[in-house]
């Protein structure tokens, strides 16, 4: 069984007898599927010709000695194999274009950051001009209210005088009504 870069080899062991016995050989001996995933690099594989030009056998990695007294427990071993160079490569490329990723988030991140700090410093300033208008709106209108207070007596007199003039145009009406009945009552007395 392959697993990344090492494989595992499980000896399994059985105390069994009769037809579990010749049951457990013939899957025991399946023949190994005919390709192998071959993760070695191009360097290594010509590291492994030979100086006539043919390929060496390379030997397995040494298996480490297991202690098979107790029949019926299973054991496993794993191979040790250093790590093949090409998928260190490959890990190291994954993790620099993650950390470059990474980066590249992080930054637009900050800018947005930055963005928003500027957008509140002008959101701040156009807040602190307008504080400054509407106090200055207050100001005025406070010196406005106190000229309305000092001008009340005179707009109070006015008031007062167009009274006094629409009563005395009144009576002025009235007089010239009774003026024209007179004049009236004299012609009359004149004819006679």
């Amino acid at each position: 069984m392959l697993l990344g870069s090492s494989h595992v080899m499980v000896e399994v062991k059985m105390a069994a007898t009769g037809e579990k016995a010749a049951a457990m050989d013939s899957i025991m001996r399946v023949p190994a599927p005919p390709t192998v995933l071959n993760l070695r690099t191009d360097a290594e594989q010509k590291e492994d010709v030979g100086p006539d030009g043919g390929t060496e056998n390379v030997a397995p990695a040494p298996k480490r000695p297991t202690n098979n007294n107790d029949g019926g427990v299973e054991t496993a071993e794993e191979a040790t194999e250093p790590a093949e160079p090409d998928i260190n490569e490959l890990c190291r490329d994954m993790f620099d274009k993650m950390s470059v990723f990474l980066q590249g988030e992080l930054t637009a991140t900050c800018e947005d950051y930055k963005l928003l700090e500027n957008m509140n410093k002008l959101t701040s300033l156009k807040y602190m001009e307008m504080k400054d208008i509407s106090i200055n709106i207050s100001r005025n209108l406070q010196d406005l209210n106190q000229k309305y207070a000092s001008l009340q007596p005179y707009l109070d007199q006015i008031n007062q005088i167009e009274e006094q003039v629409t009563a005395l145009e009144q009576a002025a009406y009235k007089l010239d009504t009774y003026s024209k009945k007179l004049e009236a009552k004299f012609k009359k007395l004149e004819k006679r």
